[in-house]
């Protein structure tokens, strides 16, 4: 390390933060951040990606934690935003190794302790958190401020410490309409830029993209109109989190006069969950059951299943195979796809719909029609927010370099007085002076195989995956 500090030794002082991201900076998924301070250890989300059809030996990937294993003992708990895969896949693969209480807001703890069930945990690490509290985690002051997202309650949160506080954004959209759960906190963060932040992490996914992030509010009546063609089932497919989307979806089909349903275990895992911490609306018409809906009148169906990212076992992919135990299409049934193609697997995606249309299936994209609202911030949003908080330093995150570069460049012309550009394993000392780099640590991959077992991912494979974001 260029601190003349041996990495092995490394222990935060008390008059300082050191910010440490292992995953998720310069790249979209496996977010791993760690946050050091007075001898211990904070972590912020443990989540993994995909290697797509790129990588097929490497369907799931995740950051390394062996800097953080190696030090567990000072690690004061992982800290999760929200309950989507890149940012809490990980934990039934790697909370073995880290072995500390996780702390999430109750939607998010209902998704987690489900995962550490499945993979045969019986321990509870979970520690419930309401959004907008403050809780003391080791020498640290966590708040959650409340954020929207394109799931429930999800949340940025002030990392504070006698040394200063880091905002750290988590993923967030300026959404004024939500469909579900509060609105993002506009007081709390205008309320920022008279405290002692030192910098301010933020998502970078749709800086590229100009103007403003639409709402979900605004895709109720596109999708009514889009329904209003078809005039044999409707099969909808989206990300099965958002649970704003299920609602809208219910809507229309409820206007349409059509009954609805979900097909694929994550989607009904996703109900059962929403149902249980109160985010599905009881005005909803009741479910039917998905291995039902294959046998009503096909002009009564509407039904949203897994598969928008042409995932080869989902249940849309093995309808476009005709191989789904319960729902076969017929030529003239409607899809839509209510969803953006995550970077790596357009080749996936595109296998799918072409089996949908050599099966004479009509196919909806978001490039036919206002079907889908992203749940990250454009760059007159970053630029609200920066405005708002009005942060001494910015450090994008969770974007490939492209999207780092736009988030930074959007932060420099919004008169943020410093703006660094990070990457995995570099390791970093905030203070009110800015930001000074002080070496980098071995930031690796690991790639969960068929049976179970994590390994390395091999170097010459690692500077591949690398060089296909650049």
């Amino acid at each position: 390390m260029s601190s003349g500090q041996p990495a092995d030794n490394l222990v935060p002082a008390d008059d300082e933060v050191l910010f440490l991201p292992l995953g998720g900076a310069g790249e979209i998924g496996m977010n791993l951040t760690l946050y050091g301070h007075d001898g211990a250890w904070l972590a912020v989300d443990l989540g993994i990606t995909f290697g797509g059809d790129d990588f097929p030996d490497h369907p799931i990937l995740m950051a390394d934690p062996a800097f953080i294993a190696a030090r567990r003992e000072r690690l004061a708990g992982i800290v999760i935003t929200h309950g989507h895969e890149d940012h809490i896949g990980a934990l039934p693969y790697l909370w073995q190794r880290l072995r500390c209480p996780i702390y999430a807001t109750p939607f998010t703890a209902a998704m987690i302790r489900g995962k550490l069930a499945r993979a045969g945990l019986d321990r509870d690490p979970v520690i419930e958190v309401a959004q907008g509290e403050r809780i003391a985690v080791g020498p640290f002051s966590v708040e959650y401020i409340a954020m929207t997202h394109s799931i429930p309650e999800p949340n940025a949160v002030l990392i504070g410490s006698a040394a200063g506080s880091v905002l750290h954004t988590g993923d967030w959209k300026l959404d004024d309409r939500p469909i579900i759960g509060r609105g993002y906190d506009h007081c709390r963060l205008h309320g920022l830029r008279a405290e002692p932040v030192l910098a301010m992490v933020c998502d970078s996914t749709n800086a590229v993209v100009p103007g403003r992030t639409g709402s979900e509010a605004d895709l109720f009546k596109p999708l009514v109109a889009v329904g209003e063609t078809a005039r044999q089932r409707i099969i909808a497919t989206a990300f099965a989190s958002n649970v704003a989307r299920l609602v809208t979806l219910a809507r229309v089909a409820a206007s349409l006069g059509r009954r609805f349903g979900v097909i694929g275990q994550a989607m009904e895992r996703m109900v059962a969950v929403a149902r249980v911490t109160g985010y599905w609306p009881e005005d909803l018409p009741a479910l039917v059951d998905g291995g039902h809906l294959g046998h009503l009148p096909r002009h009564e169906v509407f039904a949203v299943c897994t598969g928008s990212q042409g995932e080869p076992n989902s249940a849309l992919a093995r309808m476009a195979r005709d191989a789904h135990r319960d729902m076969l299409l017929d030529p003239g049934d409607l899809v839509i796809f209510s969803s953006r193609v995550i970077p790596g697997n357009e080749r996936s995606v595109e296998r799918t719909q072409q089996r949908l249309r050599n099966l004479d299936v009509g196919v909806i994209t978001d490039q036919d029609a206002l079907v889908h609202v992203s749940g990250h911030p454009a760059a007159e949003d970053l630029r609200r927010i920066y405005n708002w908080v009005q942060p001494p330093l910015v450090i994008p995150v969770h974007g490939t370099p492209r999207h780092l570069a736009a988030n930074a460049q959007i932060a420099r012309s919004s008169h943020v007085p410093e703006v660094q550009v990070v990457g995995n394993g570099d390791l970093c000392r905030l203070s009110h002076r800015g930001m000074r780099r002080l070496g980098r640590i071995a930031s690796g991959r690991l790639s969960l195989l068929p049976d179970g077992r994590l390994i390395p991912v091999a170097d010459d494979q690692l500077r591949s995956m690398r060089a296909k974001v650049l």
